[in-house]
Formats: structure tokens, C-alpha cells, sequence
């Protein structure tokens, strides 16, 4: 009976160390790894995020309509992915993101906070940080198909394609008109 009520104790005490791990068939070092990289993927997103809509609320210039419409429809799109990033962490056994301290830690996507930015100059901004994205996510697959998390990848597959979509639509937003583009 007393071995029973101290291993009941060691359970109780595990659990309040770390109530929140989640079970999985992943390695620890697997759900470090991946969740180290989503975690950073996610904190990038959310500063994107903020530089879109700033961007978007501070748009100016005679295509201030199809930019202001197309940063809003694309800061939509990275909101979109911040809750599936965090619960996939979550889903895995890992913790995510907690506060905007956090955020700022992690986030390698710089900040702007210029009183004035040229709106070509916008878009080009966002078109780097979108590729940088893209790149960012690429090397997290790697990190996922090497611990055989196939879940996050086919993820991750679908984030790629959305990136360089808005790259894309930054590009050509930007384009003024003649045969290279720049």
C-alpha cells in the first residue's frame, strides 16, 4: 500500500511539473526539434503579420486600393496560420509561444516602424520577408522529415505554396510596367 501511494505521489509531482506535455510516439529530441523550429516559424509569422497590417493601415499613393485590399487579404492568410502552427506544437508535445516577449525573442522578420514607408518600398519589404519565409519553412520540413513527422510536413507544404503565392502577388504588384520588371 505505501509503494502504491508513493508512486500515486511521483505521478502527482510529475504532472505538476509538466501538466501540459502532451503524449506521442515522437522522440523528446524529435519534439525539441520540431517544436524549436515551428515555434520560430511562428513567431515570424506573427511579426509578418503585424508589418502587413501596418503596412496596410498606413498605405498611401495612387494604388492605395489594390494594395490596401491585397496587404489586408494576405496579413488574413498569416493570421490563418498561427493557430494551426501553435496547436501542431501542441499536438506533438511541445509548448509554444506565450506572449509578444516571446514573439520578439524568437522573430527573425525585422520590424518596421518608419513614420513613412514608399508603398513600392512596402511591398518589396513584404515580398523579402515572404521569401525568407519560405526558405524558414523549407529547412523545418527537413527538420520534420528527418524525425518522420509527416503531419507537420504535409503542413508546412501547404504554408510553402500560400508564401510564395503572396510573393508572387507582391512581385507583380510591384512591377512598373516594362519588360524586367525592376
Amino acid at each position: 500500500m505505501a509503494k502504491k501511494t508513493s508512486s500515486s505521489r511521483d505521478d502527482l509531482k510529475k504532472r505538476r511539473r509538466s501538466p501540459l506535455v502532451t503524449p506521442t510516439d515522437l522522440k523528446p529530441g524529435a519534439t525539441r526539434d520540431i517544436a524549436g523550429g515551428m515555434n520560430a516559424i511562428l513567431a515570424d509569422v506573427f511579426a509578418m503579420y503585424l508589418k502587413t497590417k501596418n503596412f496596410h493601415w498606413h498605405m498611401s499613393g495612387p494604388h492605395f486600393r489594390d494594395y490596401h485590399l491585397l496587404l489586408d487579404e494576405q496579413a488574413d492568410q498569416l493570421y490563418a496560420m498561427t493557430d494551426p502552427i501553435a496547436e501542431r506544437i501542441r499536438k506533438i508535445g511541445g509548448n509554444t509561444l506565450r506572449s509578444i516577449g516571446d514573439i520578439a525573442r524568437l522573430q527573425r522578420v525585422s520590424d518596421n516602424d518608419a513614420d513613412y514607408v514608399e508603398p513600392l518600398d512596402m511591398l518589396a519589404e513584404l515580398r523579402e520577408d515572404n521569401k525568407e519565409l519560405a526558405a524558414r519553412l523549407r529547412e523545418v520540413h527537413d527538420v520534420c522529415d528527418e524525425h518522420h513527422d509527416s503531419a507537420t510536413t504535409s503542413l508546412i507544404e501547404v504554408w510553402i505554396d500560400e508564401t510564395e503565392r503572396r510573393t508572387w502577388f507582391l512581385f507583380e504588384a510591384s512591377r512598373r510596367g516594362d519588360a524586367t520588371g525592376h
